[in-house]
C-alpha cells in the first residue's frame, strides 16, 4: 500500500466525538507533518479544528446541500475535487459509509473505525456482564491511521494551547480566583446530576468565594434554569447563549477546571489540557469515553453496590426500571471535595 499524502477524516457527530479527535489528529500531525489531513463534519465543529496545522475542514451540509443520497454523493466528489488520496472513516456510520462507497468506486483506498460494539454490549448488558475497561475512542482513532499505514503515539502534550479571553470578558473576572466551568446538563436525563444537588455544588462552591463559576449549556430552558442560578449566587456567571462556538472555546481554554457530565464540554476542556472531573451515570469510563487524559480519580461514579447492573448504556439512553435517579448516590460533598482537591 502506498503511503497516503491526503487523508480525509470523517467524523460528522457529536459533539463530543469530535472533539475526541483533536487531540489525536495533534499528534498526528506531529509526527506526521507532510501529510495533508482534512477533516468532513458539520459547519458549526470547524472552530475546533482552526488551530491544528496542515489540517482542512470540509463542511458536511447533511441539513442542506448535502442532504440525503445525492447530497451525500455531491459530498463525495467535492472531497475528491480535493485530491483526497485516502479516508479514514472516525464515525462509520449509513452517512460516512455512503461517501465511503463513491470514493472506494474512484479508486480510494479507506479505512472505518472499529467502535468494538460486542466488547460495549458485554460491558452494558444486565445478565453476565463482563466489567473490564475497553480501548479508549481515542485509541480506537489512533488504530485506523495505524492500518492506513501511520502508526504513531499521543501524550499528554498533545492538547491546544491557551487562547485570549473573548473582548467582552478580558476585565470580567478577578485574577485571584480559579475559573471552574460547570456544564450541568446531558442529552439523557439518565446520565444527567440531579439539578437540586448540582444546585448545592453551586452554592457550596459560591461560598468559599475563592472562583469564578462559569455555567455552560443551551437551549431555551437551559438558560432560564443557568439564569436563575446566576441571579442567586455572587459568584457564578451564565455563558450560555452568549457567546459564539469559537469566543466559547476560548474561554473553556482558560479555565482551571471543568465539572462535567459524560458529555461534550469535558471533551472540550480537556483538548487544552484542562482537568476535567466527570459525574457518570448509567454509562461508565471503562467504555472508553473518559475525556483525554483525565485520571481515574477524577471519574466520580454512582454506587455499584446499590446498583450492581450498571452501566447500562453506551449512550445513556437505555437503563431498566428503577435505574432512573442512580446520580443521587453521588454526594454534592464528594464532588466539591474533589473540586477542592484540584484548585
Amino acid at each position: 500500500m502506498n503511503k497516503p499524502n491526503h487523508i480525509l477524516v470523517i467524523r460528522l457527530s457529536a459533539l463530543g466525538d469530535v472533539a475526541m479527535t483533536v487531540p489525536v489528529l495533534l499528534a498526528f500531525t506531529k509526527t506526521y507533518p507532510d501529510v495533508q489531513l482534512t477533516v468532513l463534519s458539520k459547519p458549526f465543529f470547524k472552530p475546533l479544528f482552526d488551530d491544528l496545522s496542515n489540517v482542512g475542514f470540509l463542511p458536511a451540509d447533511v441539513k442542506g446541500k448535502h442532504k440525503g443520497f445525492w447530497g451525500l454523493l455531491k459530498l463525495a466528489k467535492e472531497a475528491k475535487n480535493q485530491h483526497i488520496t485516502h479516508v479514514a472513516d472516525l464515525h462509520n456510520v449509513i452517512r460516512s459509509k455512503i461517501i465511503d462507497a463513491s470514493l472506494l468506486f474512484q479508486g480510494i483506498t479507506l479505512l472505518g473505525i472499529n467502535k468494538g460494539r460486542k466488547e460495549k454490549k458485554a460491558v452494558t448488558r444486565l445478565q453476565n456482564k463482563q466489567l473490564k475497561p475497553l480501548k479508549s475512542t481515542h485509541q480506537r482513532y489512533i488504530d485506523v491511521f495505524k492500518k492506513l499505514g501511520y502508526p504513531f503515539e499521543f501524550t499528554p502534550q498533545d492538547v491546544l494551547s491557551r487562547k485570549p479571553l473573548p473582548l467582552k470578558l478580558t476585565h470580567a473576572f478577578e485574577p485571584q480566583k480559579k475559573l471552574i466551568g460547570i456544564a450541568p446538563f446531558a442529552a439523557h436525563k439518565s446520565k444527567m446530576y440531579p439539578l437540586h444537588l448540582m444546585k448545592e455544588v453551586v452554592k457550596k462552591l459560591a461560598g468559599t468565594q475563592h472562583y469564578h463559576l462559569l455555567l455552560f449549556g443551551g437551549g431555551e430552558n437551559e438558560i432560564k434554569i443557568l439564569s436563575q442560578w446566576e441571579n442567586e449566587f455572587k459568584e457564578v456567571r451564565n455563558i450560555a447563549g452568549k457567546l459564539t462556538f469559537k469566543e466559547e472555546l476560548d474561554l473553556i481554554s482558560n479555565l482551571d477546571l471543568m465539572l462535567s457530565m459524560d458529555s461534550g464540554n469535558g471533551h472540550l476542556a480537556a483538548m487544552y489540557g484542562v482537568p476535567v472531573i466527570t459525574l457518570w451515570g448509567v454509562t461508565h469510563p471503562y467504555l472508553g469515553f473518559t475525556p483525554f487524559n483525565q485520571p481515574k480519580e477524577n471519574q466520580l461514579l454512582p454506587d455499584l453496590k446499590k446498583y450492581p447492573l450498571l452501566p447500562t448504556s453506551v449512550y445513556g439512553n437505555k437503563f431498566p426500571e428503577g435505574y432512573e435517579n442512580v446520580m443521587e448516590t453521588i454526594s454534592p460533598t464528594t464532588v466539591v471535595e474533589r473540586v477542592f482537591l484540584i484548585v
